[in-house]
């Protein structure tokens, strides 16, 4: 019996401490140890020493370094869902023994893509402020795919998108649903036209925004829906804003979503049309991943943001 309680002790040594997981999970998303080491607030040899110590007790390489760059290895990519998961039950453990055991309590990482955030932040923000006034929201902007990487590597908690994203691992929650109007220079006949069909786009030079925008794709997808292949020139914005500023030049047309129109119209040179119906649009939502283990969280505080944006008065809920 003395002989299986410390073989027990022997084993447990060569266990993963949560230290240990988290410099690894830290070291994935940031890809660098000294930028790694800094946000867990520890020096270099001690990120190094725990992540190796880490390898060596599960037997296996997670990291290779070279003088240039760092990167997971095949089987530090496959663990690092494990570790995540780990990570997050870890800190879910240590709220409710602080007795914090409110999830809307402190901050939260958030992320959106950029055709969301400048548009509803405003709103947001001051929404949650008064309604979940102990959250204290990060906010991070930024692509779809390198929002769904940063979910996907602890370094985001929930992230606002377009849906559906079919990432497995990851749960939605629908926010609000928006249509797309047509952005038109402020001279162009359409300009104000009411239920223009669809189709009319393989007769306009329709700018989109550089790859990566979901928004690109979904413009994409109206016009196969519709049956036309657009005019697309060789411009192309990295951002929305951008585009509607080659739109009021002169450049062509663009798609952009409701919650848009008021911000991007203002300067007066910008007119717009509205699509005959079923009009185009898209669905957006709050996403995080299933290892979190703060869904009802997630959807307490989807619920909020729902309601603030669908108040505006741009947007239909769900």
């Amino acid at each position: 019996m003395i002989r299986t309680i410390l073989i027990g002790m022997a084993n447990r040594s060569h266990q993963p401490s949560a230290t240990a997981l988290r410099a690894f999970v830290a070291v994935a998303h940031r890809r660098h140890f000294g930028s790694a080491a800094d946000d867990l607030g520890v020096s270099q040899p001690t990120l190094s020493q725990a992540l190796a110590g880490l390898e060596t007790g599960l037997g296996l390489q997670l990291v290779e370094r070279t003088t240039r760059r760092v990167f997971l290895t095949p089987e530090g990519e496959r663990l690092l869902p494990r570790a995540i998961a780990a990570v997050d039950a870890i800190d879910d453990l240590l709220a409710e023994a602080s007795g914090n055991g409110d999830p809307l309590a402190g901050p939260m990482r958030v992320g959106l893509i950029p055709t969301v955030a400048p548009y509803i932040l405003p709103t947001v923000l001051r929404g949650v402020a008064e309604r979940i006034p102990e959250l204290r929201m990060q906010v991070v902007e930024d692509q779809t795919a390198r929002l769904l990487r940063q979910l996907r590597d602890g370094s985001l908690d929930v992230a606002i998108m377009a849906l559906p994203t079919n990432e497995r691992g990851m749960s939605e929650v629908p926010l609000y649903t928006e249509d797309f109007v047509l952005a038109l220079p402020a001279t162009h006949p359409l300009a104000g036209r009411r239920r223009v069909d669809p189709a009319s786009l393989a007769d306009l030079p329709l700018l989109l925004l550089d790859e990566g925008h979901c928004l690109r794709d979904q413009a994409l997808e109206v016009c196969r829906l519709a049956g036309v292949r657009p005019d697309v020139g060789q411009t192309r914005a990295a951002s929305l804003a951008t585009a509607v500023q080659c739109v009021e030049g002169g450049l062509g047309v663009t798609l952009i979503p409701q919650t848009a129109v008021a911000v991007e119209t203002g300067g007066g040179q910008l007119a717009t049309a509205t699509f005959a119906r079923p009009r185009p649009g898209r669905r957006v939502g709050l996403v995080y991943r299933d290892s979190a283990r703060r869904a009802e969280a997630f959807h307490t505080l989807a619920e909020v943001v729902a309601d603030l944006v669908v108040a505006t008065g741009t947007v239909r809920r769900g």
